[in-house]
C-alpha cells in the first residue's frame, strides 16, 4: 500500500477508527481536502488558528530555528526563548505576570499552574492547602489531573473510578440563572454559591480557584455578569486562595482584547495562554505569574519542574512571528470588529428562530445553544445528536463549525474563526450555520 493510499484508509487515524477528512493544506480561513474541496474554517479549528493558515513567515521561522541544535532543556537559554519573553513582557502580559513557564499545550498549562499554585504554598508553609476549586461547568484539559478537576461529564466517561474529585462552585449561566434569565442579581447569587463552598470546604485548605472569565466550547461562549468577575477577585483576596485564570482558548486576541480578562480589569495571580499564543503552528502553552506567587516557591528552596518538550526553540520562534503579525496588523481590535459583525449576522439570520435559545461571545468566539423550546429552555434529548447533525450539514455545504457542551450542557455550536477572515466569510458562516439548522431542524 502506498503512503498516499494508507493516509486515505479509514482505519488509520484517529485512534478509534471514524469518517474524517483528510486536509492537504490552508489559505486564510480556508482549509483545502485531498480532493481540492475548500472549507470555510469557521471553528479556526479548535478555536486556534488566529493569524490564518498558510502563514509563510511563520514556517519560515519554524524551519530556520529547527536547523541548530535538535533539543535544548527548557531551563536553558536560547535567543528564541528570550526573543518570545521579551515581546510577552512588552506587549502582551497584563500586570506584573512576569515569570512565564512554558509547556507544549493547555491542559499541560493549567495542571502547570495548579502545581505552581501548589508550590507557593508549601513554600510559605501552609501545606494545607491542597485543594483546587473549579467549576460545575468548566474544562481545563485532557490529562486525568485535569480531567478531574474539569466540570465536562462527557471527557469523565469510563474515568470515573480513577479520577479525583475536586470542590466545585457553581457556573454562572445568565440564560439558565434560577432568578430568570439575565436577572439583575445573577452575579451576586453565583458568588454567594461560591462563598458558601469556600466556607464548607474550609477557606484554609484552599489553594487557588480555576476558573475560565469565558467559559469556552464546553458551555458555549458564555459571558458572566460583571459584577461576578470582580466578586470572584474579592472572594479570594478575602480568603487568601490564588486566583488561576484559564485562558487556553481566550488568550491572545480571541475575545477581542489582548486577555479575556481586560474586558474586566481582572487581576490573575496566575494565567494561562495556550491556543492563540502560535496560532496553531506549534504545539506551546504560556504560564504567566506574578511575583508574589513565584517568590515563596524559590525562597522555599522548590522548584517547577520543566515539561520536556516545552519552550522548544522552534515553537518559540513560532510563537514570536504569530504575536508579532497579530500586533503589526492590528489583529486583535480586528477580531473585535470581525465578531461584532458576526454576532450581527448570527442575530439577523437566526435570532428570532424557535429553537435557538441564545446567541452570545465575545469578539471571535461566539456560540448559538439549542434547544428544543426557546421558551421553556427545553433541550433536545442527547440521542438526537442534533449538534452532530448540524456540524454535518454544515460541512455539506462547505463550513465546519466546532461543536459544544459537555453532556449535560449541549448543542452547543461555536464559531472561532481566524482574524483575517474576510468581511464576506464572516456572513458566510452566518447564512451557512442558518441554513443548516434549518434543514436539521425544521
Amino acid at each position: 500500500m502506498s503512503t498516499s493510499e494508507a493516509g486515505r484508509h479509514p482505519r488509520d487515524w484517529p485512534f478509534l477508527p471514524s469518517r474524517s477528512l483528510r486536509i492537504v493544506d490552508g489559505d486564510g480561513a480556508w482549509l483545502i481536502a485531498d480532493d481540492g474541496r475548500r472549507i470555510l474554517d469557521a471553528a479556526g479549528g479548535a478555536i486556534v488558528a488566529n493569524v490564518g493558515h498558510g502563514r509563510a513567515e511563520v514556517a519560515r521561522a519554524m524551519a530556520e530555528n529547527a536547523a541548530g541544535p535538535s533539543y535544548v532543556v527548557p531551563i536553558w537559554r536560547t535567543p528564541q526563548r528570550e526573543a518570545l519573553v521579551e515581546r510577552l513582557r512588552a506587549h502582551w502580559l497584563p500586570g506584573d505576570l512576569h515569570h512565564v513557564h512554558i509547556t507544549s499545550g493547555g491542559s499541560e498549562g493549567v495542571e502547570a499552574a495548579v502545581k505552581i499554585a501548589l508550590l507557593h504554598f508549601a513554600g510559605l508553609g501552609q501545606v494545607q492547602r491542597t485543594k483546587i476549586v473549579s467549576r460545575e461547568l468548566s474544562y481545563h484539559g485532557t490529562t486525568i489531573a485535569m480531567a478531574g478537576l474539569s466540570g465536562h461529564r462527557a471527557r469523565k466517561r469510563g474515568l470515573e473510578g480513577f479520577l479525583r474529585a475536586h470542590p466545585s462552585a457553581p457556573t454562572p449561566h445568565p440564560l439558565r440563572s434560577p432568578l430568570g434569565r439575565h436577572h439583575p442579581d445573577t452575579g451576586a447569587y453565583y458568588l454567594q454559591g461560591t462563598r458558601a463552598l469556600i466556607e464548607a470546604e474550609g477557606p484554609d485548605t484552599i489553594a487557588a480557584f480555576v476558573l475560565e472569565p469565558i467559559v469556552g466550547s464546553s458551555g458555549g461562549a458564555i459571558v458572566p455578569p460583571d459584577d461576578y468577575i470582580a466578586g470572584v477577585r474579592s472572594l479570594c483576596d478575602e480568603y487568601g486562595i490564588l486566583l488561576i485564570v484559564d485562558e487556553v482558548m481566550t488568550g491572545f486576541g480571541r475575545t477581542g482584547e489582548k486577555f479575556a480578562v481586560d474586558h474586566w480589569n481582572l487581576r490573575a495571580d496566575i494565567l494561562v495562554g495556550g491556543k492563540g499564543l502560535a496560532g496553531g503552528y506549534a504545539a506551546i502553552c504560556g504560564v504567566f505569574a506574578a511575583p508574589h506567587v513565584a517568590e515563596p516557591i524559590q525562597t522555599g528552596g522548590l522548584d517547577v519542574m520543566f515539561h520536556t518538550f516545552g519552550a522548544l526553540p522552534s515553537a518559540c520562534a513560532a510563537a514570536d512571528v504569530v504575536l508579532d503579525i497579530l500586533q503589526r496588523e492590528s489583529l486583535v481590535e480586528r477580531a473585535k470588529v470581525l465578531g461584532a459583525r458576526l454576532s450581527d449576522a448570527l442575530h439577523a439570520q437566526l435570532g428570532d428562530h424557535p429553537n435557538v435559545a441564545e446567541i452570545r461571545g465575545r469578539g471571535l468566539l461566539q456560540a448559538i445553544e439549542l434547544v428544543r423550546d426557546r421558551e421553556t429552555l427545553i433541550q433536545f434529548e442527547p440521542e438526537e445528536r442534533v449538534t452532530t447533525r448540524v456540524v454535518s450539514q454544515g460541512l455539506e455545504h462547505g463550513v465546519f463549525f466546532y461543536p459544544g457542551g459537555t453532556g449535560v450542557a449541549r448543542d452547543i455550536i461555536c464559531l472561532g474563526p481566524a482574524f483575517v477572515a474576510k468581511e464576506a466569510e464572516i456572513d458566510q458562516m452566518a447564512e451557512v450555520l442558518a441554513r443548516s439548522i434549518k434543514e436539521v431542524l425544521c
